[in-house]
C-alpha cells in the first residue's frame, strides 16, 4: 500500500514578502500567487478610473467627495481555514466610504473591507479575478464589484447579495455613459478607459 500524498505546505506572508518586487504577490487560503506587473493597456485602465472616481468622490471635485479611492492597496483578510493567517490580496483599485473609515491607517496595509474594489481584467488574471478573489470580496462584505476588461472594453457592476455572493447588475461595452453603483451620482464615459 502506498504512502499518503504529503499535504502541500501553506504558503505564508514570509513567502509574500519574499517574492519578486517587480512582480504583484498575493496569498489566497494559503496558496501564493505570483503575477506580472500590469501591461500597458490595463495599466491605463485603471490610472483612467482612478483619475474619473478620484476628482469627485476622494477630492469632492465637482461630486460627493465621501471615499478614499486607491489605487493597488494591499487588503488583508483572516484566512477561516488558518487561525492567525491572512490571505492578502491587491485589487487594482478600491474605494472605502469615510464615515467607516475616517482616517487611513498608519500600516502597509489595510485591514478593512473596502465598500468597493475594481480588478481590470487580463489574459493572465481573470481566471484569478473572478473565481478567486470574488468570493474572498464577497466572504468579506465587500458592497460592489467592477470588472472591467480593457481587451473587450467591457464595464461588468456587481452587487453583493448576502448569502450569495455577487449579483451581476450590468456589464456595458465600448463607449457607453453609464451611472453605476456604488458612483451614480456621475456619468462615467467607458471610452476614457481604453487607450486608442
Amino acid at each position: 500500500m502506498g504512502q499518503p500524498a504529503e499535504k502541500p505546505r501553506r504558503a505564508t506572508y514570509a513567502d509574500l514578502e519574499a517574492a519578486p518586487p517587480n512582480k504583484v504577490a498575493e496569498l489566497i487560503r494559503g496558496v501564493l500567487h505570483v503575477f506580472p506587473r500590469p501591461a500597458p493597456r490595463h495599466a491605463y485602465a485603471a490610472s483612467s478610473l482612478g483619475c474619473e472616481l478620484g476628482g469627485p468622490f476622494d477630492l469632492g471635485k465637482n461630486g460627493p467627495g465621501s471615499f478614499w479611492i486607491l489605487d493597488g492597496p494591499e487588503i488583508h483578510f483572516p484566512d477561516p481555514e488558518s487561525p492567525g493567517d491572512v490571505d492578502a490580496v491587491v485589487p487594482d483599485i478600491a474605494g472605502w466610504r469615510r464615515e467607516r473609515m475616517p482616517e487611513l491607517p498608519d500600516t502597509p496595509y489595510f485591514s478593512l473591507a473596502p465598500d468597493w474594489i475594481c480588478e481590470i481584467l487580463s489574459p493572465s488574471t481573470e481566471q484569478h479575478d473572478r473565481e478567486e478573489k470574488m468570493p474572498l470580496y464577497a466572504r468579506e462584505g465587500v458592497q460592489h464589484a467592477w470588472l472591467v476588461d480593457p481587451l473587450h472594453r467591457t464595464l461588468e457592476v456587481f452587487a453583493l447579495r448576502p448569502g450569495y455572493g455577487f449579483t451581476p447588475i450590468a456589464t456595458h461595452r465600448d463607449a457607453a455613459r453609464v451611472r453605476a453603483a456604488p458612483f451614480q451620482a456621475i456619468e462615467l464615459e467607458l471610452a476614457v478607459l481604453w487607450a486608442t
